[in-house]
């Protein structure tokens, strides 16, 4: 009787480890973004030319971001791309920015953004 009791009992803490695992693997994976951004417009310029306007939101806005803005053409396709520097403490205060396509772009949207900006973004 005792060999069944202890079994059970560590049967039950093999479950209880694969709980908080799996609950921790979701956690990483299903948890809110760090950085998320919103495409607030965008408007055509001159020269397949787009202004974009957007704002980004952080987890800790006391650190530099980029975000990565881009332009569409008729066919779905990228027409252009942009890295943009978000500085420190302008967390949710709109950013333009005027990206040049390989084409009249029709659509523009913010790809992705990090924490991790580029050296020659951030040197002054």
């Amino acid at each position: 009787m005792m060999k069944y009791s202890a079994a059970r009992w560590v049967a039950g803490v093999l479950v209880a480890i694969a709980c908080v695992l799996a609950a921790y693997m979701a956690y990483v994976n299903l948890g809110s973004d760090p950085i998320t951004a919103e495409t607030i417009g965008y408007s055509e310029r001159p020269g397949n030319a787009m202004e974009v306007t957007f704002s980004v939101s952080r987890d800790d806005d006391r650190k530099a971001a980029v975000c990565i803005v881009r332009t569409r053409v008729r066919s779905g396709d990228e027409g252009g791309r942009k890295e943009v520097l978000v500085p420190p403490g302008n967390d949710g205060q709109p950013l333009r920015t005027v990206i040049k396509s390989t084409s009249r772009p029709v659509t523009a949207n913010v790809f992705g953004c990090s924490y991790s900006v580029p050296e020659y973004l951030s040197r002054g």
